[in-house]
């Protein structure tokens, strides 16, 4: 039996397919579907070869009713699961007749699906403690501290404490939703990033002389021009920055240094590269793949004192896709942290 005609027209899908034929024997794969089981299939029994129970259950299924079979299907390619959408349906031809399985990679749905569920669980959890907090101290006022001044103040300025968290997590959401709606639109607006730069530095300073530490700015003489959206670089610097202050550790200095490169390869062409540097405790390099994650946190309970809201990692790093340029982080436990942005330059 000349199998050719099936064979093109396996070979010219867009999904990962393979044919079994009467005799149960796997008769042609094409490319994507040899990426998913392997290569060197054709020929054998599909039982012996694909050895996963649901998709030689669904063959079985549709070569006994003739009927179309629609599951979903999970197995392991290199060191990922991956799941498709299966599609078994029955080929009655004159000439021939066997059963047509397709496979529709679906992880990058499931994987979305998994991280609106993560962000809604987070959402709740991180809105759902201040106001556990916040109606515990409400009914303690109407009750047993309703005449007590001392405690009365106490409770209020832990109330105002977790207002003013929960209004951070709400203008970092926002902020997060706005730069995410605007990531594939790069901006348009030439500025003076070594101004942006500065400006940030300097509105710093009253936070960074309260810790007793010193920002020390490094810097050419001259305008570094780039295409970019100044309010959002403006928050980018000021995240990079308020952050090696607070974690810095009491006492030392934090380094910034603006450097302006002729070539860089990150970014093909022209650049300039801003590195942020802090004397503190370092980072665990574990955690350095997972900290632009929304909500993600080396240590939650410090970075909710400091006033954390885990989501500002998360917004530089869509601020820095927008413009096209690079975050890297270099840190070790004991030796501090480098955060270094790399944009490219006009």
């Amino acid at each position: 039996m000349d199998l050719m005609p099936i064979k093109t027209i396996v070979d010219g899908l867009p999904l990962a397919a393979m044919v079994v034929d009467q005799s149960r024997r796997l008769v042609c794969l094409n490319t994507l579907a040899e990426e998913i089981w392997g290569t060197g299939l054709a020929n054998r029994h599909y039982e012996v070869a694909l050895r996963n129970p649901v998709l030689t259950g669904a063959i079985a299924e549709c070569f006994r009713d003739r009927k179309t079979f629609q599951t979903r299907i999970s197995t392991i390619i290199g060191s990922r699961e991956s799941t498709f959408s299966l599609k078994v349906a029955a080929i009655e031809g004159e000439a021939f007749q066997g059963v047509l399985a397709t496979f529709e990679d679906v992880s990058p749905l499931e994987d979305v699906g998994q991280m609106r569920r993560d962000f809604v669980a987070n959402v709740s959890h991180e809105l759902r403690t201040p106001l556990t907090a916040l109606l515990g101290f409400i009914e303690t006022l109407r009750g047993p501290a309703k005449d007590d001044a001392r405690a009365r103040d106490r409770f209020l300025g832990i109330m105002e404490t977790e207002a003013s968290r929960m209004n951070r997590l709400v203008r970092d959401l926002l902020s997060l939703s706005r730069v995410e709606s605007e990531e594939r639109i790069r901006p348009g607006q030439q500025l003076d990033l070594l101004g942006t730069v500065q400006s940030t530095v300097k509105a710093l300073e009253p936070i960074a002389e309260d810790k007793g530490i010193r920002v020390n700015l490094t810097a050419p003489n001259a305008e570094v021009m780039v295409n970019g959206d100044s309010d959002q670089l403006n928050q980018v610097f000021t995240n990079l920055i308020e952050n090696a202050i607070k974690y810095g550790g009491n006492g030392g200095d934090v380094s910034v240094t603006v450097t302006v490169l002729d070539r860089d390869p990150t970014v093909r062409g022209p650049a300039v590269r801003v590195e942020v540097t802090d004397q503190g405790q370092g980072i665990d390099p574990i955690h350095i793949p997972r900290l632009t994650e929304r909500f993600y946190r080396v240590d939650s309970h410090r970075s909710r004192e400091m006033g954390g809201t885990g989501l500002g990692l998360a917004i530089v790093k869509h601020i820095i896709n927008r413009h096209r340029g690079r975050m890297q982080i270099a840190s070790a436990l004991g030796q501090g942290s480098t955060f270094t942005v790399t944009l490219p330059r006009l």
